[in-house]
């Protein structure tokens, strides 16, 4: 059977190694919880019920992401790490197609842990706003893409994650290009370059959550509609990824 799976077959297999690890099911249990407990403690501490409360409620999610990052990293780095990843490329010669099952497969878990993270951190938010303020509702205008748009950033982290880890092997190396892309890096290079701001991940994340003038202008800066932004940051994830299939192939396991 060497060399003769089908994506279907390395997805299968791809499955039953990332459900085996505890720590999987941890992290994204952790980012769930994390993403809903800010927003209670947001929602408790509300004052201003006319400022955009769906924004404000979804503020978990920037913790969530980086889990969700770290957690791709780890995906990819962690066969390397044990030498596993030799073993499935005896049974699988096709590189490229063993990083599409493991981002298929990820991906998907990613985006299902990422949709209820802001799904039960909006309810549980909005449950906790103090009395007599009006929370919003699924059904009014934005918000149901904010709460859902919110949901794949952690997929789309996830997967950027795991392109990065692909590349590099090495976890420190690429927990730290992550990190620092995401967050540091990238926030020192809008305070310098503000024209930047709007293609910067995190930023990209953040306007999606907005219900309120979406892709505004904040001076000179224009920002992203909540979809082009989703679009900009799967291409970010896509880039990683197609560069991490390139090395795979290229290099030795």
């Amino acid at each position: 059977m060497t060399g003769h799976y089908r994506f279907a077959d390395a997805a299968r297999m791809e499955w039953v190694k990332l459900r085996s690890l505890r720590s999987t099911w941890w992290t994204l249990a952790v980012t769930v919880a994390a993403a809903a407990a800010i927003a209670v403690a947001v929602g408790v501490n509300t004052e201003d019920g006319a400022a955009d409360l769906t924004n404000n409620l979804l503020a978990g999610i920037s913790a969530g992401l980086l889990l969700t990052g770290i957690l791709g990293v780890l995906t990819a780095t962690g066969e390397h790490s044990s030498g596993t990843t030799r073993s499935t490329l005896a049974a699988i010669p096709n590189r490229p197609l063993v990083l599409a099952a493991k981002a298929a497969v990820f991906g998907a878990v990613a985006l299902a842990a990422g949709e209820a993270a802001a799904f039960v951190s909006f309810l549980a938010g909005r449950a906790a706003l103090p009395a007599g303020t009006a929370g919003p509702a699924i059904g009014q205008p934005g918000v149901l893409r904010a709460v859902v748009l919110g949901g794949a950033g952690y997929c789309l982290i996830g997967l950027l994650g795991l392109g990065l880890g692909t590349v590099v092997r090495h976890t420190p190396m690429a927990v730290g290009l992550l990190v620092g892309g995401v967050y540091v890096v990238a926030q020192l290079g809008a305070a310098l370059a503000p024209v930047l701001m709007p293609w910067l991940p995190i930023a990209i994340v953040a306007n999606s959550l907005t219900v309120e003038r979406p892709g505004m202008a904040i001076g000179d800066v224009q920002f992203l509609s909540p979809w082009a932004g989703l679009g900009v940051l799967a291409a970010y994830a896509a880039v990683a990824l197609a560069a991490g299939a390139w090395l795979l192939a290229e290099r030795d396991a």
